[in-house]
């Protein structure tokens, strides 16, 4: 099935999902809607946010917006009886997912979320051996996703809250939030420390995070940080019978550095465990964003439920970052 699309927001990544579109070949991209841009791009007209949405020919909404723009631009659109692809974070809080999902279920169309670290083929094979069993049970996570940001910071909307939500936690560590939920279950305990001791903004430069799941005990750790003056992503998962760690991520600049993920059993009785047999994988293409872009179409044609970024998924995290700036003191 060939769809017509109309992208809203059509910076970096209203043109990444364009390509992956593309690439895929699952539409045609009929309408951009971008300020400052001129009349249309690459042929394509860019005209208004409502052209769009009450276009009854455009069937699939894209949605690549300043955050504070993503709920009512996806209520829109499921309003208007379009397939929604919304890009994170889904909204500001979970009672707006709440909403959203009401105008979901009431449409009767497909919506999804972009949080396309999930679909790094680094994740996803973590994501197999854990389902598998073969490790065991998931004991501990720890999660550290951090950048380094200059001084424009403060003239983009990112550093408004009124405009992005909140700070680095909505910006990276949303993320590895996912990736946690993702990656071991659900969480029901939430313990922050959310600071802004160095940019001194009304969104937090650092946020602490431990997360715990009462009936089994598992915990997970979190450090969301734009004070650390370089970039780092670092995900480390510890079962009953071994690890994976992985350190760096593939994107566009590679400021994370080369995506790396070492996997081993352990060979010997805990408390003296010894790790021998170290795999270790580099990975050296990024296919999250066709992969993503693959799921949402085929979800969308065939009817079938969205397994990765659902509005289930949205509910679960926006749940505990609530929890999170609910424990914010500045």
């Amino acid at each position: 099935m060939s769809h017509k699309i109309g992208i809203i927001g059509y910076g970096v990544m209203g043109k990444t999902r364009r390509t992956a579109i593309q690439e895929l070949k699952k539409g045609e991209v009929v309408a951009i809607s971008e300020p400052n841009v001129g009349a249309e791009v690459d042929g394509i007209p860019n005209v208004s946010h409502d052209d769009i949405i009450n276009n009854p020919e455009i069937d699939v909404l894209i949605v690549c917006t300043p955050n504070f723009l993503n709920k009512e631009l996806t209520i829109r659109g499921l309003n208007a009886g379009k397939h929604v692809f919304c890009e994170k974070p889904p909204a500001f809080t979970a009672a707006d997912i709440i909403e959203i999902k009401e105008a979901e279920a009431k449409s009767g169309k497909t919506l999804m979320y972009g949080f396309n670290h999930r679909h790094h083929d680094s994740v996803l094979h973590m994501k197999r051996l854990i389902d598998s069993g073969e490790y065991g049970k998931v004991l501990w996570l720890r999660g550290r996703y951090g950048k380094s940001v200059t001084k424009d910071y403060f003239n983009q909307w990112r550093a408004k809250k009124e405009l992005a939500g909140g700070g680095i936690l909505m910006d990276q560590g949303i993320h590895m939030l996912d990736l946690f939920l993702f990656l071991s279950g659900d969480f029901d305990v939430v313990k922050a420390e959310v600071s802004n001791l160095y940019w001194h903004m009304d969104v937090e430069d650092n946020a602490f995070v431990i997360l715990k799941e009462s009936a089994t005990g598992k915990v997970a750790s979190l450090h969301s940080t734009m004070s650390q003056w370089r970039h780092l992503f670092s995900l480390e998962i510890f079962l009953e019978k071994g690890y994976m760690v992985l350190n760096g991520l593939i994107t566009s600049t590679m400021s994370y550095g080369e995506e790396t993920l070492s996997i081993a059993k352990n060979r010997s009785t805990a408390p003296a465990a010894t790790w021998q047999d170290e795999v270790i994988t580099k990975y050296m293409n990024n296919n999250s964003w066709r992969y993503e872009v693959d799921h949402f179409f085929k979800c969308v044609d065939e009817k079938c439920p969205v397994v990765y970024g659902s509005s289930d998924d949205a509910f679960k995290l926006m749940t505990i970052i609530d929890k999170v700036y609910e424990q914010k003191e500045f």
